[in-house]
């Protein structure tokens, strides 16, 4: 918060126009840091439930280190999306607790342990080319302390494989989907559970997929009911709202 901001709140408790429990909740709601590329917020996780997220792409490393030090100096946890091996190597120089998931791009920063729910969230995928997507999912479920299972490779082209996993499925208390090409699995899966599951689209398949088109277009059409789909390759925030549906 801006000293002159913050002056004029404890100015105004001083001279008895506003409590102190007011002026907590106004310092408390405002709270953010200016650097020169990115304004932190610090209330996010009081004010959401969950930290602010570090969008990786179209970032220097030196700008995620610059947005991760600020983090980490008020001891929040850290998730970092869509960043490269090579970003986090020099990440890694500044930040040795920094942990890299290469298959999710993902980079994490633990500052404290969260409890992990008994309840899980099912991730599945219909074929191997859609795991990136289902692991940064899963990161970011995990991330914020849920327990994963994750059920890949069992699409419509070998719909047996999937029902030979549909136990781990049924028994969750959230399901994720990721599939690419025509995006049948949503469908399938959608009609044989009674939870609420989260569909998404990947830019796997060719031509007339139209990089994650079809299989969005697919899912948004679906006749199952319970199905809520997000944008195409956004295993984020599918993992993100997973979250926040396993803890309620």
């Amino acid at each position: 918060m801006e000293q002159k901001k913050l002056k004029n709140i404890l100015l105004e408790v001083a001279s008895g126009r506003s409590n102190i429990s007011d002026a907590i909740g106004i310092i408390n709601e405002s709270r953010f840091e200016e650097l020169d590329f990115a304004t932190v917020d610090l209330a996010r996780e009081k004010r959401n439930g969950y930290p602010e997220v570090i969008y990786g792409e179209g970032k220097t490393a030196e700008q995620i280190v610059g947005i991760m030090q600020v983090m980490t100096k008020n001891h929040v946890n850290i998730l970092g999306t869509r960043v490269s091996k090579e970003k986090f190597e020099i990440i890694k120089k500044y930040n040795e607790h920094a942990i890299y998931f290469e298959k999710a791009k993902c980079v994490i920063v633990t500052h404290h342990e969260m409890p992990i729910t008994e309840s899980y969230v099912a991730i599945v995928t219909a074929g191997t080319s859609d795991m990136s997507v289902a692991e940064e999912a899963a990161v970011t479920a995990e991330t914020f302390g849920n327990k994963v299972e994750r059920v890949y490779d069992v699409g419509v082209a070998g719909i047996s494989r999937l029902f030979n996993r549909l136990d781990v499925i049924q028994g969750a208390k959230v399901v994720i989907v990721i599939a690419g090409m025509e995006g049948a699995l949503a469908s399938v899966v959608g009609g044989l559970i009674d939870t609420p599951l989260i569909a998404v689209p990947t830019s796997v398949g060719y031509g007339t997929s139209f990089g994650g088109v079809t299989p969005l277009l697919t899912m948004l059409n679906s006749c199952a009911s319970g199905i809520t789909v997000v944008n195409i390759d956004n295993g984020f925030g599918a993992g993100y709202s997973a979250s926040m549906m396993n803890h309620l």
